[in-house]
């Protein structure tokens, strides 16, 4: 090896050595999957409850939509169905602020979960089922259901 080629050598292990190194944190598991609204044109936005087994409002007809809540890191591609017929969702990051109110994300925030939302296509009523697994350790699946009327 040249003494040009050593030299070189040695020049980069002192810049890598004085560079700062970054270290991302594990992907949280799954702790938590809620539905926490559905919207209709007839009942507007339901806010649901913890344990609510059911809809207060009778949302039945069109354009219903379901709001499931995600804290951890699931897959991507979670398993919902209304009275098992699959439906279709979208994804949006979540995260959480100082005062522990979870929010869209910023560039900068932290990411908590993810907030789906799922748009029933015409079907009217029945069992809406989410459930998704961990991607990392301990690789849990979690899951929760409503009934909505």
């Amino acid at each position: 090896m040249s003494k040009g080629a050593v030299a070189g050598l040695g020049l980069m292990v002192v810049l890598m050595a004085a560079a700062p190194m970054t270290w991302a944190a594990s992907a949280a598991a799954l702790t938590q999957v809620k539905v926490i609204k559905v919207q209709s044109p007839g009942c507007g936005l339901e806010d649901i409850a913890d344990n609510q087994p059911q809809t207060q409002c009778n949302h039945s007809g069109p354009n219903i939509k379901v709001y499931v809540l995600e804290i951890g890191y699931g897959q991507n591609q979670p398993h919902a169905t209304l009275d098992g017929f699959e439906v279709n969702g979208s994804r949006a990051p979540v995260c959480a602020f100082d005062n522990g109110n979870l929010t869209e994300c910023t560039p900068g925030r932290k990411t908590v979960g993810s907030l789906y939302t799922f748009d029933l296509a015409g079907k009217q009523d029945g069992t809406f089922s989410f459930s998704n697994t961990s991607i990392n350790a301990p690789r849990n699946t979690m899951s929760t259901q409503l009934y909505i009327k």
